[in-house]
C-alpha cells in the first residue's frame, strides 16, 4: 500500500520547479479518450456497478494473467477483503513486512487479526524469507508479501514456505501494475492478490479504487458477496459483509488509462535507468533489481544517513521529494506507538529513505535537474 502523494496545494513544497508527480500530466495527455468513457457511463444511467466494471474487471484479470478480478472501492479494503476471503479472522496472526505503508498492516487489524512483522533484507526493502519460519506461530494463518516501490517480492520462496506450512499468501500489489516476477506478471503468484488504484498509483483512477485478483473461484465468489453486503442474492444476506463497490466512473477511467500502462511503464523505467547511471558512483544507496524482477518503478527511493539534510537542499533547489515512510508501522500511536517489539531495520529505513520524482510525465530536462541538484548536494557545492 503507498501513502497519498503530494498534490497541488500540498505545503510540502510550493510551486516546486520540479513536483514529485504531476498526475495531472496523465489526464492532459489521454484527455479525449477519458472525456468520452466518463460521458459514456453518464449517459448509460447506470452509476453503480454495470458494463463499465464488468469490462474493467474483465480487462484487468487478462492483463494480469489470472482468472478472476473484483473491482472494490480501495486498495485497503481489497487486502481486508482478500484476507477474509481466504480465510482469516479474527485472532489469527498475519506475517507482514516491517517496512511498509501502514495499510498493509490495517488490511489485517480490520478483520480482527493481527499482524506480525517480518524485518527487510539487510540491503533492500522486502521482507527477509529468511526471518518468515521462525516467525510462524500455531495462530498463522497467511503471509503478506508487498511488491514495495514497484519491484515484486521474492515470491518462490514465500509461497513454498507458505505451502508447506499450510498459510495463504495475499500479495499486496498496491504499487507494482504490470511488474513480473520471473517472466510473469504479478497477479496470482499466491492466493490473492490486493490492488490499489489511488490517483499517484501507476494505473490510478480519479478517487479511490481498488480489485482482488486470484485464480482460485471459490476466493472469488466470496469476495464478490463480502463486497455487497455479504449478499450474492438480492435481499438475502449469507455473512455480514460491506458496501466495497468499484464505481463505473473509475471503471472507466481505469480501462483507458491500462491500454496505456505499459507505454508509462516503460518510460518509468528509462527514467529510473537514467538516474541509476548518474548516481551511481555517489555517497547514496541507490535501489538494486534482481535479475529475476522487472520493476515498474512505481517510485524510485534512495537512501543516504543524512537524508533530512539532502531533502532540505533538494526542496531549496524546487525538487520536491517524499518520504517512504517516516514512521514505521510498529511505532504508529495506532499500534502502540512503540509497545510493540522493536524493528530495528525498518526502524533504520524510516531514518534513510528518499523518494525522488519519478513518473511517466517527468521528462529528461526535469530529471536532468533533480540529477545536477542531487550531485551538488550530495558534493556539497549547493
Amino acid at each position: 500500500m503507498n501513502a497519498p502523494y503530494a498534490q497541488r496545494g500540498d505545503a510540502v513544497a510550493a510551486a516546486p520547479r520540479v513536483a514529485f508527480l504531476d498526475v495531472r500530466a496523465g489526464y492532459l495527455e489521454l484527455r479525449r479518450e477519458i472525456d468520452a468513457a466518463i460521458a459514456t457511463v453518464l449517459e448509460s444511467g447506470w452509476y453503480v456497478g454495470g458494463q463499465a466494471v464488468e469490462d474493467f474487471e474483465s480487462a484487468w484479470a487478462q492483463y494480469c494473467g489470472c482468472a478472476h478480478a473484483l473491482g472494490v472501492g480501495n486498495g485497503l479494503d481489497a487486502l481486508s477483503l482478500a484476507l477474509q476471503a481466504v480465510g482469516v479472522g479474527p485472532g489469527d496472526e498475519v506475517l507482514v513486512p516491517s517496512h511498509t505503508f501502514i495499510a498493509t498492516w490495517l488490511g489485517v487489524t480490520h478483520i480482527g487479526a493481527h499482524p506480525v512483522p517480518i524485518e527487510p533484507i539487510a540491503d533492500g526493502f522486502h521482507l527477509d524469507t529468511a526471518r518468515i519460519e521462525a516467525a510462524i506461530t500455531p495462530r498463522t494463518r497467511a503471509i503478506v508479501p508487498v511488491h514495495l516501490y514497484g519491484q515484486p517480492a521474492d515470491l518462490d520462496p514465500i509461497v513454498s514456505i507458505a505451502r508447506r506450512h499450510g498459510l495463504k499468501v495475499v500479495e499486496d500489489a498496491a504499487q507494482a501494475h504490470g511488474a513480473r516476477y520471473k517472466g510473469r506478471r504479478i497477479g496470482a503468484h499466491g492466493d490473492a492478490v490486493a490492488w490499489s488504484f489511488y490517483p499517484g498509483k501507476n494505473l490510478g483512477a480519479f478517487g479511490d479504487a481498488g480489485a482482488v485478483t486470484t485464480d482460485c473461484a471459490q476466493t472469488a465468489s466470496r469476495i464478490a458477496m463480502l463486497r455487497n453486503y455479504g449478499s450474492s442474492q438480492r435481499y438475502v444476506h449469507e455473512v455480514i459483509g460491506r458496501n466495497s463497490r468499484l464505481d463505473p466512473i473509475q471503471a472507466a477511467v481505469l480501462s483507458v488509462k491500462l491500454r496505456h500502462l505499459d507505454a508509462w511503464n516503460a518510460r518509468r523505467q528509462a527514467v529510473a535507468a537514467r538516474y541509476l547511471r548518474a548516481l551511481r558512483d555517489l555517497d547514496l544507496g541507490l535501489p538494486d533489481t534482481p535479475a529475476w524482477a522487472d520493476s515498474v518503478w512505481h517510485l524510485f527511493v534512495v537512501t543516504h544517513r543524512q537524508r533530512d539534510a539532502l531533502a532540505g537542499a533538494l526542496a531549496a533547489a524546487g525538487v520536491q521529494t517524499l518520504v517512504h515512510y517516516p514512521i514505521p508501522p510498529h511505532l504508529q500511536a495506532a499500534y502502540g506507538g512503540g509497545t510493540l517489539p522493536e524493528q530495528p531495520l525498518a526502524r533504520s529505513l524510516a531514518q534513510q529513505v528518499l523518494s525522488l520524482p519519478m513518473g511517466p510525465h517527468l521528462d529528461e530536462t526535469q530529471q536532468d535537474y533533480v540529477i545536477d541538484r542531487v550531485v551538488r548536494a550530495l558534493r556539497g557545492t549547493v
